[in-house]
């Protein structure tokens, strides 16, 4: 008999995913200590993060989640790393992050955004990165940036979309889960 356990199959976020990690979403209280879409954090500029999670038609994913993992203003991660969650709207499909802008957390390495999008029909969730379009200079030196057709980096850069009603500044990351201008996403 074999002394090992084998590792269960995979499956696709159903459509209770959202019961069990973000019940805010369907009008349910959070849980204790569960994440939301916004970041506290006096260690860098506050900014909004929006976009679309798209199918390969183009097409709205409405019922998505997404997280984020970043460094905080410092370029700090581990016990400092900022973390937060969001689904996207039902009607419109768009996530909105409140973050701060992170800072460079390695050398050689342009700040990023971790982004982890989970959905129907995605057996294990993917991983990709939204860079900033101010870091264009950092991002022709970053290492995994340099491995990639400019076309590709593309799919990860930010668009710069104005201010919020607030002042803050707004960042436009769709996220196209395949098909043409498909987003790069990461082997981690």
């Amino acid at each position: 008999m074999n002394d090992r356990l084998k590792e269960t199959p995979s499956q696709t976020a159903g459509p209770y995913v959202h019961i069990g990690t973000a019940p805010q979403a369907i009008g349910r209280p959070a849980l204790p200590n569960q994440p939301g879409p916004v970041i506290e954090s006096n260690t860098g500029e506050a900014i909004v993060i929006e976009g679309l999670v798209r199918d390969g038609s183009g097409a709205p994913v409405r019922d998505a989640m997404l997280e984020i993992w970043q460094a905080d203003g410092m370029g700090r991660i581990g016990e400092y790393g900022l973390f937060a969650r969001a689904t996207t709207d039902f009607d419109t499909g768009t996530f909105r992050f409140r973050t701060v802008r992170p800072g460079r957390h390695a050398e050689g390495h342009a700040p990023h955004v971790a982004v982890l999008i989970f959905a129907r029909g995605i057996n294990i969730h993917l991983h990709t990165r939204m860079y900033f379009p101010e870091d264009r200079e950092a991002l022709a030196k970053d290492p995994d940036m340099r491995r990639l057709e400019p076309e590709a980096v593309a799919t990860l850069i930010a668009t710069e979309d104005g201010k919020t009603q607030d002042g803050l500044p707004l960042y436009r990351f769709d996220i196209r889960l395949q098909g043409e201008n498909e987003t790069v996403f990461f082997d981690i």
